[in-house]
C-alpha cells in the first residue's frame, strides 16, 4: 500500500504549476508515495490561501482523515497563526498518528503540535520550494524522508532533543499557548528577508524565553535587505551576543534556511 500524503495550505496559496511539478517528480521517483493536494491549496483571498474558515476546514480534513499518514504543508508566508489554536482544539485521534512536515510560517503549527504532543512535527522543505534554485533537490529530500529515508537529515544532531524554527515565527510564539517547552533542547534558527537590526530585535525577545535550552544553532540568515546605514554586526555576531547575555550555549551553524539546501529536523529525540 502507498503512503498517502495530504497537502494543504494553512498560510498562503500554492500555484497549480508548482503542484504539478511536485506530482511529476513524486510519480517518477517515489512510487511508494501518493500525494493528495487539497483544492484549498489554490484558493486565494488577499494574502491568504482562502479565508480563515476555509484554511481551517482544509487543515482539519487532512488532520482527521485516518487514510493519510502525513500532512505536508504547501507553503509558508503568513496565516497559520490565525487558525492554529482552533485547529489544534479540533484535532482527533488520527492527527496523532501523522507526520507533519513544513517550515517557515508552518512552524506555528509545528510548535503547537509539539507542545500538545500530537504526531511527529518535522522541519523540512515544502512543495513551494520546487520553484527555488535547487528546488527539485529540496522537494526530493522531503519526499525521500516521507518515504522512509534519513539521508536528508540536518547533520549537527547530538544526544539532545532538537527543534528548528524560523526566527520570526518562534519569536512570535513566545508567551502564547502555542509555544512549546524547549528546556534541554538544541534550538536551530534561520531567517530570511529581515534587516539586521530586526534580527537583533528578534533575538532580544526570543532569547529571553529560551532559558534552560541545551544550546542554539544558527542556520542561514539570507536575503538581508540593505539598510540606510550598516548595522555593525552580522547575524552570527548578533546570535552570539544575545546567547551570551542569557547564558545560552552558542553551538555554531545549522544546515537549515529558506533555500534549496534546507535540511530536515525531526522535533524531539
Amino acid at each position: 500500500m502507498p503512503t498517502r500524503i495530504a497537502i494543504c495550505a494553512p498560510s498562503t496559496p500554492l500555484t497549480r504549476e508548482a503542484a504539478e511539478r511536485v506530482r511529476e517528480l513524486a510519480s517518477a521517483e517515489f512510487p511508494s508515495l501518493e500525494l493528495h493536494f487539497h483544492e484549498q491549496c489554490f484558493a486565494a483571498e488577499g494574502h491568504f490561501a482562502g479565508p480563515d474558515a476555509l484554511r481551517l476546514s482544509a487543515l482539519l480534513e487532512c488532520a482527521n482523515d485516518p487514510a493519510f499518514e502525513a500532512v505536508w504543508f504547501a507553503r509558508g508566508g503568513y496565516g497559520a497563526m490565525r487558525i492554529a489554536q482552533d485547529a489544534l482544539a479540533q484535532f482527533g485521534p488520527a492527527a496523532s498518528a501523522k507526520t507533519w512536515l513544513g517550515y517557515s510560517d508552518a512552524g506555528t503549527l509545528l510548535g503547537g503540535l509539539y507542545r500538545a504532543r500530537i504526531g511527529r512535527p518535522v522541519h523540512g522543505p515544502m512543495p513551494t520550494d520546487i520553484r527555488r534554485p535547487g528546488g527539485e533537490a529540496a522537494v526530493r529530500r522531503a519526499l525521500a524522508f516521507l518515504a522512509g529515508a534519513d539521508d536528508g537529515l540536518e547533520p549537527h544532531r547530538d544526544h539532545h532533543p532538537a527543534v528548528a524554527f524560523n526566527l520570526t515565527t518562534l519569536a512570535m510564539l513566545c508567551g502564547t499557548p502555542l509555544m512549546p517547552g524547549l528546556a534541554g533542547h538544541v534550538v536551530m534558527i534561520e531567517e530570511i528577508a529581515e534587516h539586521l537590526y530586526a534580527v537583533d530585535r528578534l533575538f532580544f525577545h526570543l532569547t529571553a524565553h529560551l532559558g534552560g535550552i541545551a544550546g542554539l544553532r544558527l542556520g542561514r540568515v539570507s536575503e538581508v535587505p540593505e539598510n540606510d546605514r550598516p548595522f555593525g554586526a552580522g547575524a552570527e555576531e548578533i546570535a552570539r551576543y544575545w546567547c551570551e547575555r542569557h547564558s545560552i550555549p552558542f553551538l555554531g551553524e545549522a544546515d537549515i534556511g529558506h533555500d534549496g539546501a534546507n535540511k530536515i529536523v525531526s522535533f524531539g529525540g
